[in-house]
């Protein structure tokens, strides 16, 4: 099992991100997820008047582009990005398959530089709270807040810390394909760590996921400070009402505000 250590936590994402076993593992977070998720969005936070080839949506840290496929499959304007090269040419050849229009950008979530482009930003399956500093994770809110126009919404999705401490499974071990995948999780302060030992025919590769744990008060102050408003808290990707006991998610919806 590998060091759970934090000194590099800020780097995990670089190369695992970047692995072609990272698809393999979260295989069973597939299409049919994601539609789901993104019809959800769509209803609560879609104006009803919005034309999609002219509503501007961009997913940051969108991975190999499940959601953002998604809305191009839709008609809308989208922006996929993500910092991994690899899962970017998967969006980009999924996109070409499909002959969908979608712009693709690789870069750190802590780059986006857009000032008042898009109409809606989303953030999903817990792709925030990667990085050692949270003044990191507060420059991500205010790139997104400038990002956005007057008006625009921003839907973030986290883990639901409450629910993962008293769901946590600390040990298990799976086999996909020809891998063997052991994978340990603990929750260290307010981190949530899991090591990960791939085994193929040909080598055992290690790997570590580290994220941040955000309560709901603290998240919210956040996004507040960030100048946002928040709307409403979902707790599944069906559009459950949130339960900080029961929810697996949070599932936040903002707004900027127009003036």
């Amino acid at each position: 099992m590998m060091d759970s250590s934090l000194q590099n936590a800020p780097e995990w994402f670089s190369s695992w991100f970047n692995h072609p076993f990272y698809l393999k593992l979260y295989s069973h977070r597939d299409e049919d997820e994601a539609r789901m998720c993104v019809e959800t969005i769509l209803r609560v936070a879609l104006p009803e008047t919005a034309e999609p080839s002219g509503f501007r949506i961009m997913d940051i840290a969108c991975g190999a582009g499940r959601h953002a496929i998604e809305f191009a499959r839709k008609g809308f304007c989208v922006t996929a990005n993500d910092l991994s090269p690899y899962l970017m040419q998967c969006a980009r050849d999924q996109a070409s398959t499909e002959n969908l229009s979608m712009h693709c950008t690789e870069r750190d979530m802590r780059d986006i530089e857009e000032q008042h482009t898009f109409h809606l930003v989303v953030q999903l399956f817990s792709s925030f709270g990667y990085f050692e500093s949270e003044q990191d994770d507060r420059q991500v809110l205010d790139n997104v807040f400038h990002a956005l126009l007057p008006g625009g919404r921003y839907v973030l999705d986290l883990i639901n810390a409450e629910y993962l401490k008293n769901k946590l499974c600390p040990h298990s071990r799976k086999a996909i394909d020809n891998l063997t995948v052991d994978e340990h999780r603990q929750i260290i302060g307010n981190r949530v760590i899991k090591d990960i030992c791939i085994t193929s025919p040909e080598e055992t590769l290690e790997f570590q996921e580290s994220v941040r744990l955000f309560e709901p008060a603290h998240i919210k102050t956040m996004l507040l400070e960030a100048g946002f408003e928040v709307e409403q808290v979902l707790g599944d990707y069906n559009g459950t009402p949130f339960s900080a006991a029961e929810s697996p998610r949070m599932l936040i919806f903002c707004r900027k505000p127009s003036a």
